[in-house]
């Protein structure tokens, strides 16, 4: 998944005109992003358990972890991306989330 550079890494005070214009309503516009925010979640999970799985070992003993310096790179790039409801926010009022009314 694409990370959009302009999207904020901490919480940012937003107008709530802007927030439920593209609806009308801001409850919707907030379910929207929610589930735009569990979508993001799941595909970067996905993505970093694939990424992961490579440095996986096949024997099941409890003796000791080894540190693979590729793997904590990998795991600390995935802790500082932003947040996906950050990033729900920004994709909605960017108008890059699409979304049909129910009737």
């Amino acid at each position: 998944m694409e990370i959009k550079k302009n999207v904020p890494n901490n919480t940012v005070t937003r107008k709530l005109t802007d927030i439920d214009s593209p609806t009308g309503n801001l409850y919707e516009s907030v379910t929207i992003i929610a589930k735009r925010a569990n979508q993001i979640a799941t595909e970067l999970k996905q993505e970093l358990n694939r990424k992961l799985a490579d440095f996986s070992t096949s024997t099941d003993a409890l003796e000791e972890t080894f540190e693979n310096r590729e793997q904590i790179e990998i795991s600390k790039y995935y802790e500082r991306i932003p947040k996906p409801t950050l990033i729900a926010t920004e994709e909605f009022l960017d108008g890059e989330v699409a979304f049909k009314e129910k009737q």
